[in-house]
């Protein structure tokens, strides 16, 4: 109970990442990229991929193997979670209309999208900050970084926007989190 309130109180002195120490990926929200609020709770028993996604980067072909990756284990619990950041370089400029559009017009995506977001800096969103501190604490580095999380909601990967979606680390690494 005193930690729960030194971590309230310190939130309110030095802003909400403090408080974040207790949380675990399930009591995190977010909003989606048609603006309804979702609860992370909702992937209970699913293995998350989680990525910061832009659509004027040079990464930005991976949206492609993405869904691929989607696609193949889809059926056996897995989840990839496209959140748009205009963090790096504002690549990513558009409205959340606009990123949808981009995004199924031109790759086909039919994994689940959220609103654009903050993924560095004090200001980012909580999830970020959950998926940074799980991970040792160092930024967000680019665009199309990947974090992953098994199915009880631990962060057991963290990819470098340089990790392809077809990279066989990352398959090997989605492969053991399906079990």
């Amino acid at each position: 109970m005193l930690k729960k309130l030194l971590c309230a109180t310190f939130a309110l002195l030095f802003g909400s990442s403090v408080a974040m120490a207790d949380t675990t990926f399930y009591a995190l929200k977010a909003t989606t990229i048609d603006g309804s609020s979702q609860s992370m709770s909702e992937y209970k028993g699913k293995v998350l991929l989680v990525v910061n996604v832009a659509s004027r980067c040079g990464f930005t072909p991976q949206y492609a193997g993405l869904e691929e990756l989607y696609k193949s284990f889809k059926d056996r619990g897995f989840v990839v979670l496209g959140f748009p950041s205009n963090d790096f370089g504002e690549q990513e400029p558009g409205s959340d209309a606009e990123i949808k559009a981009f995004c199924t017009n031109k790759f086909g995506v039919s994994f689940p999208m959220f609103s654009k977001v903050r993924v560095v800096g004090q200001e980012r969103m909580p999830l970020y900050d959950y998926l940074v501190r799980s991970t040792g604490g160092s930024e967000v580095g680019w665009n199309f970084e990947k974090f992953l999380v098994d199915r009880s909601g631990q962060v057991v990967g963290r990819f470098e926007s340089n990790v392809r979606p077809s990279d066989p680390s990352l398959r090997a690494a989605i492969e053991k989190a399906l079990g």
